[in-house]
């Protein structure tokens, strides 16, 4: 028999060579979070699905503070609330021990609900309402000014109330590898931080305790670290020779870089570039151990967020639709995009077929969100095998800043799942519905009868 005639194609095959940067991706895949099938978790709970793996979370954190403690025996960590809001989340990690650190007036209160007493709340912030500044003040809570501004108010809030109040200021400084954060806190080299530093001490109502600094964020170079110690040293030296000042605390903020790969790095994977734990810690613990006798060595306090979250949670998302772009490259369209995703404005995520398929080609791909917008763009390149609409794939990591600047914007926002250590999986976050987003709306009068008279209620 004749064979039948097939039209001949043409593909492109990633061949993988090599180059001093590394190998590229290969087709990986996750078809399961901590043992659970994904197609079990979304058949259950709907996409897109975030997940949380509550013992990776745990593992992290124990990690980082076996690293700091280790090295350094007077240490606390404090929950960036601003990285991820969720009570799950928040609750997780005050159980293993972290203070809170909150930057508004609403985290300040989100963090009382979570059980945290003031003297276990850390205040950041360029603003802090009055009222929240009376409320910290009340509590006892560490209060680190930013300005000038929040001296006198503070001062005022502390004769009203007729006591001393202690308090942190926030400080920045020129580093040689980074640019500086000089929108946040007081200036060392200009000496405005001096000034406030005196300013502070001449007062009958305030007492500084504590000298605050936060360098910036995804940190890849430990170095700068022991570059920033040392400046805070200095400062805590100068002002405690000139004014009699006695500092109980250095907080050094956070900025610990995850395990994930920021757009326009030359490096394939993340590991490659990111510092571990014992790398931060070695930098900042030595300085501080060199430089005051044991007996008057200052609480370090570390505000890390996306370094402890970032790699516990997933995204789970699916091939909506199938297409080829005008150049000729292969397009997918998920349920998920830059609303549910917003850190891939910055980030290459790692995303992974929910499934082997390593026998099919592989070829070149954009991702693209469902939003109606031109900006969805998950990532712009990646190989991908040929996946189909119906398909899962697993994005990661996701744990920071997603569930804090998420949007409802054309799609609402999904289910919230956390997978615990005895692989139970709780539903931490409900998915939203019309009625939640309109419950805080009201029509005005003149709008609540439809054009013929009748209630626009039905």
């Amino acid at each position: 028999m004749k064979k039948t005639y097939q039209k001949p194609a043409i593909s492109r095959r990633q061949m993988g060579i090599t180059s001093k940067f590394g190998t590229p991706q290969t087709s990986g895949f996750q078809d399961n979070i901590e043992g659970i099938p994904v197609s079990e978790l979304t058949a259950a709970y709907g996409s897109p699905l975030f997940v949380y793996s509550y013992p990776r979370l745990k593992e992290i954190f124990q990690n980082a503070y076996r690293a700091f403690s280790k090295r350094y025996p007077k240490v606390h960590f404090a929950w960036s609330y601003k990285t991820n809001y969720l009570q799950a989340v928040c609750r997780s990690y005050h159980q293993l021990g972290a203070w809170a650190e909150v930057v508004s007036e609403w985290e300040y209160e989100l963090a009382r609900k979570m059980g945290n007493p003031g003297n276990r709340i850390i205040f950041n912030g360029p603003y802090k309402s009055p009222r929240g500044l009376q409320i910290a003040v009340q509590d006892g809570a560490m209060i680190n000014i930013d300005s000038f501004d929040e001296i006198y108010e503070i001062e005022q809030i502390a004769e009203d109330l007729g006591r001393e109040v202690e308090i942190g200021m926030r400080v920045n400084m020129n580093l040689s590898t980074l640019q500086s954060w000089d929108r946040f806190g007081l200036n060392m080299e200009s000496g405005q931080a001096f000034e406030a530093a005196r300013r502070i001490a001449a007062s009958k109502w305030l007492r500084l305790v504590g000298i605050h600094s936060h360098i910036g964020t995804f940190v890849l170079n430990a170095e700068v670290y022991r570059e920033q110690v040392r400046k805070l040293i200095g400062f805590v030296q100068q002002i405690q020779q000139a004014e009699s000042i006695k500092i109980r605390y250095i907080d050094i903020g956070g900025g610990f870089a995850s395990h994930n790969k920021l757009k326009a790095s030359i490096y394939p994977a993340a590991y490659q570039t990111i510092p571990s734990f014992d790398q931060y810690a070695e930098a900042i613990t030595a300085e501080l151990l060199n430089a005051f006798p044991a007996a008057q060595l200052p609480t370090l306090f570390l505000e890390t967020g996306r370094g402890l979250v970032d790699e516990s949670a997933f995204l789970i998302a699916q091939v909506v639709a199938t297409k080829r772009m005008n150049s000729g490259m292969r397009m997918l369209v998920l349920d998920a995009g830059v609303n549910l995703l917003f850190t891939s404005f910055w980030y290459d995520h790692t995303i992974l077929p929910a499934e082997n398929k390593a026998q099919l080609n592989q070829e070149a791909h954009h991702i693209y969100g469902p939003l109606c917008m031109q900006i969805d763009e998950i990532c712009n390149t990646i190989q991908m095998p040929y996946l189909e609409k119906g398909d899962q794939v697993v994005i990661s990591p996701v744990g920071a800043y997603n569930n804090t600047q998420w949007m409802q914007f054309i799609h609402l926002r999904p289910n919230v799942v956390m997978i615990g250590e005895d692989k139970s999986i709780a539903v931490i976050r409900q998915a939203e519905n019309t009625e939640y987003v309109q419950q805080l709306e009201a029509l005005p009068p003149w709008l609540e009868k439809d054009g013929k008279g009748r209630s626009a209620k039905g």
